[in-house]
């Protein structure tokens, strides 16, 4: 297949779809058909090899892809099953309300014929287009997936306080802890990500201190006592939205992201204040860019500790706190609600 042998070589699926040839003569609605056509494809190509195969006098050469593997091996086989079976599932369209008053979650959920998940995510299935949909033009949302929204809460309270974001766009966590009144300041390397930050608050009618540069170079004018870094990472907690990184991954790519966050990870703990929290949050489900890497970096900080997270302290989301004290949810979490995005998140504190 054309699309899976891109996707090896390291293009993502709208890259991919950027290329072809005759794209630009398609209305906007068949590019979106297109495109939910080979995300459907993508998601069900292993049964689709299974179905060709029971038509073929000599079965296709089975393959397992290194994230299968690594699947495995962290979490069992009956929890890889159950995380396979949710990549499976179309998920459902998820907003984070800019204002998060009972009145107007309750309008906005009419409004949207959505439901609201603890925490205050509203849900909504078969959305269609979303600039089409009611609070759009408003700025009354964003789309933040319910499990991406999970690491900012660590801070607690954030209301008048200074927040330094690394790894800050396209922006769904700056729009969060802004709206939530902190002062954000956002960091990012790119560009274009940064471009599309500044639109979404632009339309939010938010604000936050936008910075463009690398973290590891940047450095800030003060220590800040709430740090987030939203780690660069192999996204394979976002399979079941992008089944593309299924097929796109290698142990490479995973290896080198890793040697890169633990380098983020020391920089940022360089700009917590003595006493101050820093959550660091990652969208893989990979243990070594998660897990592994902050007990690597707790090894090698003694001024650092876990402050875990306590059962209850995050509505709805106990199956996802480790013995650890971290939070680690998985695409088969909340299965019969629709499921989630696989996150991790830590919260460590400067005992300085």
């Amino acid at each position: 297949m054309r699309w899976v042998r891109l996707l090896r070589r390291g293009r993502t699926l709208d890259q991919a779809l950027t290329a072809a040839p005759g794209l630009d003569a398609l209305s906007p609605r068949d590019v979106a058909f297109a495109r939910l056509l080979l995300l459907t494809t993508l998601r069900r190509l292993g049964q689709i090899d299974a179905f060709l195969a029971g038509l073929m006098d000599r079965p296709l050469p089975a393959r397992r892809g290194p994230v299968q593997d690594v699947l495995g091996s962290a979490y069992g086989d009956a929890r890889c099953r159950a995380i396979a079976e949710a990549h499976l599932k179309e998920p459902p369209l998820d907003l984070s309300p800019v204002t998060d008053t009972e009145d107007r979650a309750e309008a906005l959920c009419a409004a949207l014929a959505a439901e609201r998940l603890p925490g205050g995510t509203l849900r909504l299935r078969g959305a269609g287009e979303v600039t089409r949909l009611a609070g759009y033009e408003a700025g009354e949302w964003w789309v933040q997936d319910a499990a991406a929204a999970l690491p900012a809460r660590l801070f607690g309270p954030v209301a008048g306080k200074q927040v330094l974001e690394i790894g800050a766009a396209p922006g769904g966590k700056t729009a969060q802890l802004a709206a939530a009144g902190a002062r954000v300041t956002a960091v990012d390397r790119s560009a274009p990500r940064l471009a599309r930050l500044r639109e979404n608050l632009a339309r939010l009618h938010l604000e936050a201190e936008i910075v463009e540069a690398d973290a590891l170079d940047w450095h800030p004018a003060a220590q800040a006592h709430l740090v987030l870094l939203d780690a660069p990472c192999a996204a394979t907690g976002t399979i079941r939205r992008h089944p593309d990184i299924l097929h796109g991954r290698r142990p490479a790519d995973v290896a080198r992201l890793a040697e890169l966050q633990g380098r983020l990870l020391a920089r940022a703990a360089a700009m917590v204040a003595p006493g101050g929290l820093l959550v660091y949050a990652s969208c893989s489900l990979q243990p070594e860019e998660c897990e592994r890497r902050v007990d690597a970096f707790l090894a090698e900080a003694p001024d650092f500790a876990r402050l875990p997270v306590c059962p209850g302290e995050l509505a709805g989301v106990g199956e996802a706190i480790t013995t650890a004290g971290d939070l680690r949810t998985l695409p088969c979490h909340w299965a019969k609600d629709g499921g989630m995005d696989g996150f991790y998140a830590a919260r460590l504190r400067h005992l300085g």
